[in-house]
């Protein structure tokens, strides 16, 4: 199986005032394509800010990171910009949506950015608010939304571009139960349907979802198993 993420010997050091924080301290990861991977451990075990280089939002201070073969470090600004639009998919436990903009507007707003027209763009993003149960609730604003709901706009807009990479970032952080349970099967499709997801979670029963667990401490990673 072709890997799809190789990362080898990632530190991240960064200075809080006068203080050297080590929030990576040389960790190796291969992910290969099509996987579902969750990322778990505890507050400040560095599985957030590994979840940030893995998506291009963030560079490491030493290692190597290949992403679909090519070396991250060697790409210019405009390659990195247009691999976090079309590549890369990110739902993140705080939704990230623009309160002044409909349901559809927010799904469509990476198709701005790729130059699709608007009609275009929203005959797009209904399908995708169509495919995560949400189609009837498009001109809605997130302010007009359940938590739930918000989650799974932010899923459509993940998808709009069709990444081949899913990160998601405690999905299920701020749902109830119910709601988790929805999320997580709308991410378990995702990932039958051949896209590759890796999910950081601090919830056993959610990353039991993912066919393979990272368990990290301390910046490292301490354990791996499916």
């Amino acid at each position: 199986m072709p890997s799809i993420i190789n990362i080898q010997n990632i530190t991240k050091h960064y200075l809080l005032g006068e203080v050297l924080i080590k929030a990576l301290n040389g960790v190796s990861l291969q992910i290969n394509r099509n996987e579902y991977v969750a990322l778990m451990g505890p507050s400040g075990s560095g599985k957030s800010t590994l979840m940030n280089i893995l998506g291009c939002l963030d560079t490491p201070t030493n290692g190597s990171y290949i992403l679909n073969n090519i070396e991250v470090a060697q790409m210019t600004d405009d390659e990195l910009a247009t691999v976090r639009n079309k590549e890369i998919g990110f739902v993140f436990q705080t939704f990230n949506l623009l309160p002044r903009l409909s349901a559809w507007e927010n799904v469509a707003m990476p198709l701005v950015y790729a130059g699709i027209g608007r009609t275009k763009r929203r005959e797009m993003a209904m399908e995708m608010l169509t495919a995560v149960g949400l189609g009837d609730r498009s001109d809605h604003r997130p302010n007009e939304l359940s938590g739930g709901q918000r989650q799974r706009v932010a899923i459509a807009r993940a998808l709009i571009n069709n990444p081949s990479i899913i990160l998601a970032d405690e999905p299920t952080g701020n749902l109830d139960t119910k709601t988790s349970v929805e999320i997580m099967q709308i991410l378990d499709r995702i990932h039958r349907e051949g896209n590759t997801v890796i999910m950081v979670t601090h919830e056993e029963d959610i990353a039991h979802y993912a066919h393979r667990i990272v368990r990290m401490r301390d910046g490292i990673v301490e354990s791996e198993g499916y």
